[in-house]
């Protein structure tokens, strides 16, 4: 069975993430091959160059990407016919060459745009959406034609609905993170003191794109705390070269900072609290290391309720004015961190070890009895006949 899985690893790292988390599982199946694509790399220079201007986008033309998704929101056919006229051609070509048994995509700008391609040109090949976002999904990621939508949560499967997708094809697994990040042991509960050797130790990121006020958070934690902080940048290496220049050598060793990273999992291990923004996969990968969390803010549109999310089910807190940060930090540390002891179950009794290998097997079960039922599709009648 092939595979072929839609994604980007320009807009953020999140879909990359997911797309890894997959493979991870889907290489435990035998006799299935799996291929990712760039989907943007198929539309031709001006949207290649749009997705890889993401970074910039997000970080300082926040205005532009707030008018991109809110177009997304209202005028969601202008950029699904855009992107079907730009990458038709590239996208057939690669169907020829890959034959794929089934379509999963992991991105929203790709779900219209394919299946308009995939009806036109004749070709009748299963497609499965897997929305990369927790709650605030655009109408892009929904398409009344895909086979099955999966929904990482029940907020998100009833947006779905909201958009006209058909409630028996929105099937709800919980978002896919790479096995790495699932802790074996439970973390120990922090002992809260001034002793150097039991200084607390904070991880800040703020997606893969590098946004947001790190140095001030930073800064706040070393004044008010006895503490460690590592800080990842991410991509953003004028930030990464800022915050060295302007901290290191006033904290020292308490201080370290990093640029785009590959073990974000030891990182995580390493630390006791992670401050974030509300990036889904650094989130779900947070509350796969059983690391409580603090969200300090969003990217405009798909991030703006991952906070409600988190907050809702206890995996954290959110502290949207960093200024207002050394008091979320008392509050989490009172009573000898009742707070963080009462989070860390939660994200217990919520992770699931399980869940990527549960969407890995339902895909190609999902590809498997479609593609059965394209081949065959008097199965059902031939075997109530025999019965």
């Amino acid at each position: 069975m092939n595979i072929l899985i839609i994604s980007s690893n320009n807009t953020g790292s999140g879909h990359k993430s997911i797309a890894e988390a997959l493979i991870e599982q889907f290489q435990n199946i035998p006799n299935v091959n799996v291929k990712v694509i760039e989907g943007f790399a198929t539309n031709g220079i001006l949207l290649s160059t749009f997705s890889k201007s993401y970074g910039f986008l997000t970080r300082r033309a926040r205005v532009i990407w707030k008018a991109v998704w809110n177009i997304s929101l209202r005028k969601p056919e202008v950029m699904i016919k855009f992107t079907e006229t730009s990458m038709e051609k590239g996208f057939l070509k690669i169907i020829n060459e890959e034959k794929p048994d089934l379509i999963l995509s992991i991105h929203p700008n790709f779900n219209a745009p394919v299946l308009n391609i995939l009806y036109k040109n004749g070709y009748n090949i299963p497609f499965i959406t897997l929305l990369a976002d927790l709650i605030s999904i655009t109408p892009l990621w929904v398409d009344k034609r895909a086979d099955y939508i999966i929904a990482p949560t029940i907020e998100a499967k009833k947006r779905c609905i909201d958009f006209g997708a058909d409630e028996l094809k929105v099937i709800i697994d919980k978002f896919p993170v790479r096995s790495r990040f699932y802790n074996k042991k439970n973390r120990k509960n922090l002992i809260i003191n001034n002793d150097a050797e039991n200084a607390l130790n904070f991880l800040l990121m703020s997606g893969g794109e590098g946004v947001g006020k790190l140095g001030n958070i930073a800064e706040i934690l070393l004044e008010n705390f006895n503490c460690n902080v590592k800080i990842v940048a991410g991509k953003n290496s004028v930030m990464k070269n800022k915050l060295e220049n302007k901290l290191s050598e006033k904290y020292g060793k308490r201080l370290e900072v990093y640029g785009y990273v590959n073990n974000v999992n030891k990182l995580m291990e390493e630390v006791d609290i992670l401050i974030t923004r509300g990036s889904p996969n650094v989130l779900m990968e947070a509350v796969a290391s059983n690391l409580p969390i603090i969200i300090t803010g969003e990217l405009l549109g798909q991030e703006s309720e991952n906070s409600y999310y988190i907050e809702e089910n206890n995996l954290g807190i959110v502290c949207k004015d960093y200024r207002n940060l050394n008091n979320a930090v008392k509050k989490l540390l009172s009573e000898d961190g009742k707070m963080l002891r009462e989070i860390m179950e939660s994200q217990r009794q919520y992770r699931d070890p399980e869940a990527t290998m549960k969407t890995a097997d339902f895909i190609v079960k999902a590809a498997f009895d479609l593609k059965v039922m394209d081949e065959y599709p008097n199965m059902d009648a031939h075997l109530e006949r025999l019965v």
